[in-house]
């Protein structure tokens, strides 16, 4: 698997893992593990099959004699609890503890766990093939020292038994043709006890990465002709494949409860995971470094993940952190190779210096009223009647006046001047009245 392939699956398998303010009294985090899982059978069936107990990846492969290797992987809930040290050794349990300057608290943590079927050969597959997920229950405790070594409490991490199979089975659509379907069940035994408890026994963030050899996947999102009606008939059920790794490249699919576009990538300014591929990295950091001490202090105590998030964003250089501001990836063409676009020859055509608004000339340093049209929106509308200055006439690929405005009354209006969001607004010119210079300049 190719380093961008695990990059993404990777930020898949730790989606929603802890969110932003990644501290355990955050509301957000009170209700965790919702992406791509698949629970316990009995408790889905009691829940009206609104929490899922299987998962089905469907695609296409083509080739003479493919042979496909499927690579299950998920997260496993993980109690960690907090131990003190009693006189008598032994251990009673609390919701914190600290230890020389370090705190720790009593929460859940997740471990990865994996099953992988490899050298499959597509035309053998007729009847399923089967692999077994059998994870024992278990426990592991982590002593807590104080700064002269003494063994003061523990980390207690417990898990339980998971139950469940793998399915890979393949029909043949045409000579050079097959479907390919992979099938993952959970049939851990449930306690009857609640989600909460169920959610000890779930696959969480749920996902496959299949490859093959002597053949080639089959773009779902983007078919060729003569096999859309084939792809059409592919039945993916929580979880959705698309073609991964290098552009062009046809030999990995990745299948995973969040909708991606073939050939997803990581952002290579990304100094890390944050768990929430929705958000803007930058933010999130921004977020991060304006917490207080205390909340830090919770961030650092809550998970060894967030942790991790906390001193990798507080050691971010000047340089890191502008690296997140954005990038072009790319130029594209919009007609055919050779053609320069009529849209490209305007590029360099200057917008006009002045307009006439009701009779009165308007230009960079003129001072106008905004009256919002009709059905604007809710921003413009809180505008009305403002007071403001143009800034710069500018004008589109359609020929349509904009003028960029700062307000009056913004003591930021500096920063709207040097083109910063959020203190610039822009209107059409019906959309301003002319002010009259009351003498001097502004």
């Amino acid at each position: 698997m190719t380093d961008s392939v695990e990059q993404v699956a990777t930020a898949i398998l730790y989606e929603g893992y802890v969110l932003w303010p990644y501290r355990r009294s955050a509301t957000k985090n009170q209700k965790r593990w919702t992406l791509g899982g698949v629970y316990p059978r009995a408790f889905s069936e009691a829940s009206g099959d609104s929490d899922p107990w299987w998962m089905q990846t469907q695609c296409l492969v083509v080739g003479a004699a493919p042979t496909v290797r499927a690579r299950v992987r998920f997260l496993q809930v993980v109690e960690r609890r907090i131990g003190r040290r009693a006189q008598d050794g032994t251990l009673a349990f609390v919701d914190e503890l600290r230890v020389g300057g370090e705190r720790y608290l009593a929460w859940e943590e997740a471990t990865e766990r994996q099953v992988v079927i490899a050298d499959l050969p597509l035309a053998e597959l007729a009847a399923p093939r089967r692999a077994e997920i059998r994870v024992p229950a278990g426990s592991a405790e982590e002593p807590l020292r104080a700064p002269d070594g003494a063994v003061v409490g523990a980390l207690v991490r417990s898990w339980r038994a998971l139950e469940g199979e793998v399915e890979v089975q393949a029909e043949r659509l045409g000579a050079e043709l097959f479907r390919l379907t992979v099938r993952i069940a959970n049939t851990a035994a449930w306690d009857g006890r609640g989600r909460d408890s169920a959610l000890r026994q779930t696959f969480v963030s749920t996902h496959t990465i299949l490859s093959v050899d002597e053949g080639e996947f089959v773009s779902l999102l983007d078919p060729p002709d003569e096999l859309k009606d084939a792809a059409a008939r592919c039945k993916n059920v929580k979880t959705w494949p698309v073609l991964a790794g290098e552009e062009g490249d046809r030999h990995t699919l990745l299948s995973s409860p969040i909708i991606l576009y073939d050939y997803p990538r990581i952002a290579p300014e990304s100094p890390g995971d944050l768990f929430d591929g929705t958000e803007i990295d930058q933010l999130l950091i921004l977020n991060i470094l304006s917490l207080t001490d205390e909340e830090k202090d919770e961030m650092r105590a809550s998970d060894p993940r967030t942790r991790a998030i906390l001193e990798r964003s507080e050691a971010l250089t000047a340089q890191d952190f502008m690296k997140l501001h954005g990038a072009i990836r790319e130029f594209r063409m919009l007609r055919g190779e050779g053609e320069v676009p009529a849209l490209f020859e305007t590029l360099d055509r200057p917008p006009p210096r002045s307009i006439v608004v009701n009779g009165t000339e308007i230009s960079k340093g003129s001072k106008v009223r905004l009256h919002p049209r009709p059905g604007a929106d809710i921003m413009d509308i809180a505008l009305a009647g403002k007071v403001a200055f143009v800034e710069a006439i500018e004008q589109d690929y359609e020929d349509r006046i904009h003028l960029a405005v700062t307000l009056e009354e913004d003591p930021g209006r500096d920063l709207g001047e040097e083109r910063w969001a959020g203190h610039r607004f822009f209107f059409a010119p019906e959309e301003i009245e002319p002010i009259a210079p009351e003498g001097g300049e502004r």
